[in-house]
């Protein structure tokens, strides 16, 4: 490890310990480390345009986040919400359980949990406080748990992200985060409901049986998107990237021509949200691909990996360990530094011990998305103070209990691969 490279890591923890947002603090640090080793600070630029030009797939994560944004104006969420509480309100700890679903309809959708708190889950809070039924605090909390489940239910921005560093097929990751998705979603809700009857939290009044085929009725055209993404993709018809651009395009035709809930106007706004989004993430996949020139560069990986071999580790003590390291990052780094940053260096161990990389990319991710719940950073924690202004501490407070059983439901997922691996296999998977 070259003197370079030691200085480039402790500018780049000084940098984001003073609080420059990850994206800056990557490049400049990678810039240390060119200037410092003598070589052309214009060679960070080749990476990096080398790194986008030759991944078609980056295309899908704006296309992805026009979709979530569009699917979050007009009435699209409404009508979505109405029919979650017509199918789960009715019992105990409805608005919880409405909650959860509507964050499983909406990841199918945007692939974002920023999106999903932001959007439609701003909205369950506002429903489930109105009622005077939960605190503002536990609202907060069982939204903020929920859309962690957005970016493991296809599609999903984060796979698309590993996909790009692990060569893995982004087809198998999507089908492989379909259960552990459900079943983050059934932890969920099984804790609202003992958390509901432990505090006497009042059921709401059920919406009648006869009203629910209208209900499904007036949300099938937007329950119908993810199963035109899987199709698009599980059936040739189109890539990754072109099924992101279908939807994108389905959930304009269906916000502004089928339902009339987007005005030109709204329209624009959109897009210029979705470019700043857009451009904010972009900054990042910037930065590590120079980084990750730098890690190569030094070998990191692969000193890494022999130093795992020289322990004689297991495959599973191995999982284990870096999903440790995981959930303590995700205490302080955001889940895309992790991704295009953290999780590279892990790979090489990861195929010389034999580790399914859809498996490993999973798991990694699921705890990735903890980790934006996970006090002090968690990232989500603070999009729905800011957007809600319920005070911080309330949410950190509520949100305890969510957090130990996705973590349990994320042990489960690494001791058991073929919870994981079964979907992909059903659909020719040889992993």
């Amino acid at each position: 490890m070259t003197t370079e490279f030691i200085l480039c890591i402790i500018s780049l923890m000084f940098l984001a310990g003073i609080g420059m947002p990850i994206a800056y603090a990557i490049l400049l640090s990678s810039f240390v480390y060119l200037s410092i080793g003598g070589q052309d600070i214009g060679l960070s630029g080749k990476i990096l345009l080398d790194g986008v030009y030759s991944s078609f797939i980056l295309l899908a994560v704006p296309l992805f986040i026009i979709a979530a944004n569009i699917m979050n104006a007009g009435t699209i969420s409404d009508r979505l919400l109405r029919f979650c509480v017509g199918l789960v309100g009715r019992f105990k700890g409805g608005m919880g359980h409405v909650n959860v679903v509507a964050s499983l309809i909406f990841s199918g959708m945007s692939g974002s949990a920023v999106a999903d708190a932001a959007g439609i889950g701003k909205i369950i809070i506002d429903m489930m406080t109105r009622t005077g039924h939960y605190t503002r605090g536990y609202a907060a909390a069982i939204t903020a748990a929920s859309a962690t489940i957005g970016p493991i239910i296809p599609p999903s921005i984060p796979m698309v992200l590993y996909a790009l560093v692990s060569n893995t097929s982004i087809g198998f990751l999507f089908l492989a985060g379909i259960v552990p998705g459900f079943i983050m979603g059934l932890v969920l809700m099984m804790m609202n409901t003992v958390i509901s009857y432990r505090r006497g939290f009042a059921t709401e009044e059920p919406v009648p049986f006869r009203e629910l085929p209208a209900l499904t009725l007036d949300a099938f055209p937007a329950l119908l998107m993810p199963a035109i993404l899987l199709y698009g993709i599980y059936g040739g018809v189109t890539t990754p990237t072109e099924a992101a651009s279908i939807a994108a395009l389905y959930a304009l035709v269906l916000a502004s021509a089928f339902y009339r809930a987007l005005s030109l106007g709204q329209f624009y706004l959109i897009l210029v949200e979705s470019a700043r989004s857009s451009a904010a993430v972009g900054l990042v996949i910037g930065g590590a691909l120079i980084l990750n020139y730098i890690v190569a560069s030094e070998n990191i990986p692969n000193i890494m990996a022999s130093y795992f071999v020289e322990l004689n580790i297991s495959p599973l003590a191995f999982l284990i360990s870096v999903n440790i390291i995981l959930l303590l990052l995700g205490c302080l780094l955001d889940a895309t530094t992790l991704i295009l940053v953290i999780i590279p260096l892990f790979l090489p161990a990861c195929r010389i011990l034999e580790i399914d990389l859809v498996h490993f990319g999973v798991v990694a991710i699921i705890n990735c998305m903890i980790g934006l719940i996970t006090p002090p950073y968690g990232i989500l924690l603070f999009v729905i103070n800011a957007v809600t202004r319920i005070p911080l501490g309330e949410i950190i407070r509520e949100v305890i209990p969510f957090l130990i059983v996705l973590v349990l439901a994320l042990s489960l997922l690494i001791l058991v691969p073929e919870i994981v691996l079964w979907l992909p296999r059903k659909f020719g998977y040889l992993g």
